[in-house]
C-alpha cells in the first residue's frame, strides 16, 4: 500500500482495545487505530456524522475491526447497515469476537462481512495475528470508499 492504511476498532471491552492497541505495538504494525465502542458510533464514524465529520482526525478506515456483541447495535446489525450504503459495500470488516458459534460465523458472513476471526486466548497468538494483518494489508489492493 502505498499510503498508511486507518484501521477502526469497534469494542465495546476496554480490556479488549488495550490488548488490541499492545499486540499492534509489539507487532510492529504503526498504524494509526481509532475506536469506538458500539455500533451506532461506528455507523457515524463510516459515515461522518458528527462527532466525526472531520476526516482529517476521523479518515475512513482501510479496515475495520469489530466484535459482534455490543451494546447499542451488535455487529450484525453493524454489517447490515454498512453493507446497505453504496459507498461503504468493499469496506473490509472483519469480525473479531469470542464467538466459534457456526451460526453466528455463518450470519455474519451472509450479513456482509469480509473475514471473521475469533480472538485468540493468549496474548502471543493475539500478536501472531496481528502480524498477519499487517501483512495481509501491506499487500492487499483495496479500493476507494466515498460516502455520500
Amino acid at each position: 500500500m502505498s499510503e498508511k492504511p486507518t484501521i477502526l476498532l469497534v469494542d465495546d471491552n476496554e480490556n479488549d482495545l488495550f490488548l488490541m492497541r499492545r499486540a499492534f505495538g509489539k507487532a510492529a504494525f504503526e498504524v494509526p487505530l481509532q475506536e469506538v465502542h458500539n455500533g451506532v458510533e461506528a455507523l457515524a464514524y463510516l459515515t461522518g456524522a458528527h462527532p466525526y465529520s472531520n476526516r482529517v482526525h476521523y479518515p475512513l478506515p482501510t479496515v475495520v475491526l469489530m466484535d459482534l456483541n455490543m451494546p447499542k447495535g451488535n455487529g450484525f446489525d453493524l454489517l447490515t447497515q454498512v453493507r446497505s450504503q453504496a459507498g461503504l459495500r468493499r469496506l473490509a470488516i472483519i469480525v473479531l469476537t469470542s464467538s466459534a458459534l457456526p451460526e453466528d460465523i455463518e450470519r455474519a458472513l451472509d450479513c456482509g462481512a469480509s473475514a471473521y476471526l475469533v480472538k485468540p486466548s493468549s496474548f502471543e497468538a493475539l500478536v501472531a495475528m496481528t502480524r498477519c494483518l499487517r501483512d495481509w494489508i501491506e499487500i492487499n489492493h483495496f479500493p476507494s470508499l466515498t460516502v455520500e
